[in-house]
C-alpha cells in the first residue's frame, strides 16, 4: 500500500502541536532560536533546519540549492509563528488557533483598535497582498504579524503555511488574495450586520 503524502498544512500542524507538548522551557528555546529566521531565507539560520526541515517530504525539499515553495512556507509559517507567540505561554495562549485567516486577523485588529486605524492598517495589509516576490512577501508579513500579535488575535498557521505555499505561484497568487480579501470583507460586513440587529 503506498504511504498518503502528507500536506504542508499536516506538517506544519504536527510541528505546532510538539512545541506544545514539551516541556515550557524546552519550548521557550525553540521559539527563541526560530525567531531569528524570522524575515530570512531558509537556507540563513542552520541552528533552525533541525526544526523546519526534520520530517519534510523528500521531494519538497531543493535539488538546485535554491528553496523550493514548500521550504519556503514551512520557513516562513514556522518563523512567523514563533514570533508571534513570542511573550504568550503555548498551552494556556496559543497564538495558532484553527479558522482564522490572514484576511479575518487583519479585520479584527482593526476591529480591535477601532475603525479610524482602518486606512493605515488596509495599506500595511495591501503590501502583503500585493507581494509578487517571495522575500518582499516574507518581509511584509513579519510587520503585519507583530501588528497582530500586539492585540492578541491568533492565526491559523497550517493554514497560512498552505496558502504561502500557493501564494509562490502566480496561477494560485490571484486565488489566495481573493480570498483574503473576502475574510477581511466578510468579517467588516458581518461586524456591521451584527451591530444592525443590536
Amino acid at each position: 500500500m503506498e504511504k498518503q503524502q502528507v500536506t504542508i498544512n499536516e506538517y506544519i500542524a504536527v510541528k505546532i502541536n510538539s512545541l506544545q507538548k514539551r516541556e515550557e522551557s524546552y519550548t521557550r528555546a525553540t521559539l527563541a532560536k526560530l525567531r531569528r529566521g524570522v524575515g530570512g531565507h531558509p537556507g540563513n539560520v542552520p541552528d533552525i533546519w533541525d526544526f523546519t526541515l526534520r520530517d519534510m517530504p523528500e521531494d519538497w525539499l531543493s535539488q538546485s540549492g535554491e528553496p523550493t515553495s514548500y521550504e519556503w512556507a514551512a520557513h516562513m509559517t514556522i518563523t512567523l509563528f514563533a514570533l508571534h507567540q513570542q511573550g504568550k505561554d503555548i498551552k494556556q495562549n496559543p497564538m495558532s488557533v484553527r479558522g482564522g485567516s490572514l484576511g479575518s486577523a487583519v479585520r479584527l485588529f482593526i476591529n480591535k483598535r477601532g475603525i479610524e486605524s482602518e486606512n493605515a492598517i488596509k495599506r500595511r495589509f495591501d503590501t502583503v497582498i500585493t507581494a509578487n516576490a517571495v522575500e518582499e512577501l516574507s518581509f511584509h508579513l513579519r510587520g503585519l504579524i507583530n501588528l497582530i500579535k500586539s492585540e492578541n488575535i491568533p492565526l491559523d498557521y497550517p493554514r497560512l503555511a498552505e496558502d504561502l505555499q500557493k501564494f509562490q505561484y502566480p496561477e494560485q497568487r490571484d486565488k489566495i488574495r481573493l480570498r483574503w480579501g473576502q475574510d477581511y470583507y466578510f468579517n467588516k460586513n458581518r461586524e456591521v450586520e451584527n451591530n444592525d440587529e443590536e
